[in-house]
């Protein structure tokens, strides 16, 4: 079955081999390259396509040289029999104005150079070799894929100089404006001309040097016919200062009721700078945000080791990148396993919590495999090296965050689609105001044209409009922090709120994550129960076995005194063997009885039962009999039931997805009442559970605390992590939960609900305000009222939309999560 959650995701998607459109009814033709599935308009095209796939990935935009993935292309034209595909609509119409002039011109794909491509998340048939803006959107392209090499983000570096700079500049315009209402009449003191003459000054450097990305993006967006956040910001910042230049280089070109008692008309120097600071510190904060998306990925790569053990006639060293297809290498204690193989001589027990979730290490013997990344804890191995580069088990975990972080388009989205119809109505409505005053207008006719087109785009300038999602996100994430629950972004919250299906991993999530002591069983006529435990936690004192430390706590917890071991020998894949107190003890599974000379079928049936019930047993001899047995196993949290009873109550199915075996997980799902589980699940099948969830039309929710649960959590709708958990888990989640507690994420729906809510109050006020404003700014009232909005109160009424936006986002802090545990 094709996992099509990536179908879904691209439901028009191109032919990559014509340059068909082809809709979601052919999956039966699609195919899988590269982490992402690209779907054909018939049997023809697909062999072509699986023959020689790289002929057919991408193609270099003829116009103006951007590499555009094909399956993807949004843009394509027909030159000569063969499909062109393009960036843009405008490329794609000076393509077929004169192809003649473009067709010269390379635009098939070059071979990528080193290092890392970039692609816009919004927009993901745009590729580039650099960073840059999006010719479409004018969002900053991102990584592909980071690298633990990549340096910082060039823009993220020039961004915080700019803002170091124009904070000052800002609030320095801000003062001089506002300072008559607090007691500085600055004006007064220094005198109207050299009062705005000093703004002018201020904010140029504002307007021309810092904001200019901003005016870029948005003169992009005009370019590319794409109107988007960034035309509003260029288009209201821009006039409030142009119209403000004017009015101090020639106010005799005002009417007289505009101008003042000094005759200068009002100046907008201060609402241009500190939208436009405004603004900037927005995309520090969101860049700085996209910069630690990429840390899920460099924490995943920073687990394979930089170099390898090789094993041969000099053996050496060799950096990870020279490790090839059948080398044999030397995995050592302590050490990461370098790449995917097999084990050829030694055992040794290696920790794969990083692919299961797993915390008891797995023993390894000849002929077993071994994944790279994963810790051998104890003992030596010689390993035949497998899967390499690309090919290992991690390599492709990392490809699926990389590709599952990149399919998130974020919540601005919604802004930017109501903006690209509200931008066009805004320059059509002043075009309008300027030529139905021009025409009808009162002398001077051409200087109230002026004044009502500038006072249309002044009150349409998106300040209201930007604070609508941030504030209330902001507010919500302060809010959620005081409960315990951390929100990445929007797009979080959105998708927390539509969740209905919550797929939780047991070790870490529903478990402490940690094996405890659970039960000690003696035989007829040995040793009591803490005589027994005593020796074999004495013994175990010695040993670095997580189930060795679960014994000598549970020892401790219990009151009862260590002895000294001696002669202590560590059996790997078996168990251990010593002296305590003089007496001969071997602790360890049945095969070390056996090779003792011990039969542990007394003990049988005790065995069997705690198996069952999900537990690791352990038999102990002393002075060559059987003794008894100690079980250790991964205790359920606490708060498990009652958080899954709220979340059921919440409206959640819960299902549960473990790399355990059967009967563990089976004894665990039975006792918190879970019906739906799956067991001994790869991080690839909890991927892929959780994308066929989706395509089933489910909104899924994933919590999970390992490295494993990463792709899983990158995949879902949203990913809630445990906060007790790997730092990859954290970084690849929309919610973390800092007490690893499931009830949060029952307090995290509600806070999702109530933020959403909020963030739609806001679009409305904006809206309602400005198409208001926007109206009577026009002139709609003059004819029957003699109402005329001057730049001045369409600034006021750009104001009091931003007051009514803040205003309504700090509700959230009041928010209450009762009914849904702790609200503090």
């Amino acid at each position: 079955m094709i996992p099509s959650s990536e179908l879904h995701e691209n439901a028009f998607a191109r032919d990559p081999v014509c340059g068909m459109e082809v809709d979601g009814a052919s999956r039966p033709l699609a195919l899988e390259h590269g982490g992402r599935w690209y779907r054909f308009c018939g049997e023809s095209c697909r062999r072509k396509f699986a023959a020689a796939p790289a002929d057919y990935l991408e193609s270099r935009d003829p116009v103006c040289g951007m590499t555009v993935e094909r399956g993807t292309a949004r843009h394509v034209a027909t030159h000569a029999g063969k499909p062109v595909f393009f960036c843009s609509k405008r490329c794609r119409e000076r393509f077929e104005a004169s192809p003649g002039d473009f067709v010269g011109r390379r635009s098939e794909p070059e071979p990528a150079p080193p290092g890392t491509r970039y692609t816009c998340p919004m927009d993901p048939e745009i590729v580039r070799d650099g960073p840059g803006d999006c010719p479409i959107c004018g969002m900053a392209l991102e990584p592909m894929a980071p690298s633990p090499d990549d340096p910082p983000n060039p823009e993220l570096l020039d961004f915080r100089r700019r803002l170091r700079i124009g904070v000052p500049l800002g609030v320095a315009l801000l003062v001089l404006e506002m300072g008559g209402h607090l007691g500085l009449p600055f004006a007064a003191w220094l005198g109207p001309r050299v009062h705005v003459w000093l703004q002018l000054a201020l904010a140029t450097p504002v307007v021309v040097w810092i904001a200019q990305p901003f005016f870029r993006r948005g003169w992009s967006s005009v370019v590319n016919r794409s109107p988007n956040m960034w035309t509003l910001i260029a288009l209201g910042a821009g006039a409030s200062y142009a119209f403000s230049v004017v009015a101090v280089l020639a106010p005799e070109l005002f009417p007289s009721s505009v101008r003042g008692p000094h005759g200068l008309p009002p100046v907008y120097f201060e609402a241009a700078a500190v939208i436009l600071v405004l603004v900037l510190a927005g995309q520090v904060l969101e860049l700085t945000a996209r910069e630690r998306t990429g840390d899920a990925i460099r924490a995943l790569l920073d687990l394979a080791p930089k170099s390898a053990r090789r094993v041969g006639e000099e053996g050496e060293d060799v950096p990870i990148e020279k490790i090839g297809v059948g080398d044999r290498l030397l995995v050592r204690p302590g050490e990461s396993v370098p790449v995917d193989g097999v084990v050829l001589d030694g055992r040794s027990t290696v920790d794969e919590s990083m692919l299961t979730g797993e915390s008891i290490p797995v023993e390894k013997g000849a002929g077993d495999p071994v994944t790279g990344g994963t810790l051998n804890r104890s003992g030596a191995f010689t390993m035949r090296a497998g899967g390499v580069g690309a090919d290992t088990v991690l390599a492709r975990i990392v490809d699926m965050v990389a590709q599952a972080q990149r399919s998130r388009a974020p919540v601005q989205a919604l802004v930017d689609r109501v903006a690209r119809r509200f931008v066009p109505a805004v320059i059509a409505v002043a075009a309008i105001a300027f030529a139905v005053w021009l025409v009808f207008g009162p002398a001077p006719a051409f200087s109230h044209a002026v004044v009502a087109a500038v006072s249309v785009l002044v009150i349409a300038c998106p300040c209201a409009l930007g604070l609508a999602t941030p504030m209330s996100i902001m507010v919500a994430v302060g809010r959620g922090a005081r409960a315990g629950v951390l929100v990445r972004d929007a797009a979080a919250l959105e998708s927390l709120a539509r969740a209905d299906l919550l797929v939780v991993d047991k070790t870490g999530t529903l478990t402490a994550g940690t094996p405890d002591l659970t039960d000690v069983v003696v035989v007829d006529g040995g040793p009591d129960e803490s005589e027994l435990l005593s020796l074999a936690a004495s013994l175990e004192r010695g040993s670095e076995h997580p189930l060795a430390s679960a014994l000598v706590r549970g020892a401790v917890e219990r009151g009862i005194a260590l002895l000294g071991a001696e002669d202590f020998h560590a059996l790997p894949g078996k168990g251990v063997r010593g002296r305590v107190a003089g007496r001969e003890v071997a602790l360890g599974n049945a095969g070390l009885m056996r090779e003792l000379g011990i039969d542990p079928g007394g003990l049988g049936e005790a065995r069997e039962k705690l198996e069952e019930a999900g537990r690791t047993v352990m038999f102990v001899a002393v002075g060559g009999m059987l003794a008894g047995l100690v079980a250790a196993a991964d205790p359920v949290r606490p708060t498990a039931p009652g958080a899954l009873a709220v979340l059921r109550d919440a409206g959640l199915r819960v299902m549960m997805a473990t790399g355990d075996g059967r009967r563990t997980a089976r004894a665990v799902a039975r006792g918190l009442g879970i019906e739906d589980w799956r067991a001994e699940a790869t991080p690839q099948d909890k991927r892929d559970l959780v994308a066929r969830m989706r395509d089933e039309g489910h909104c899924v929710a994933m919590a999970g605390d390992g490295i494993n649960d990463a792709p899983a959590l990158a995949a879902a709708d949203v990913g809630v992590a445990m906060g007790t958990g790997a730092d990859v888990a954290v970084r690849s989640a929309g919610v973390t939960l800092m007490g690893g507690d499931l009830v949060g994420i029952a307090r995290a729906r509600r806070l999702a609900g109530e933020t959403l809510r909020n963030v739609r109050q806001n679009l409305f006020f904006a809206f309602v305000y400005n198409a208001v404003g926007v109206a009577v700014a026009a002139g709609v009232l003059y004819p029957a009222f003699g109402v005329l909005l001057t730049p001045v109160f369409a600034a006021l009424a750009m104001s009091l939309s931003s007051v009514s936006v803040i205003a309504n986002a700090l509700r959230l802090r009041r928010l209450p999560l009762e009914g849904t545990g702790r609200s503090d």
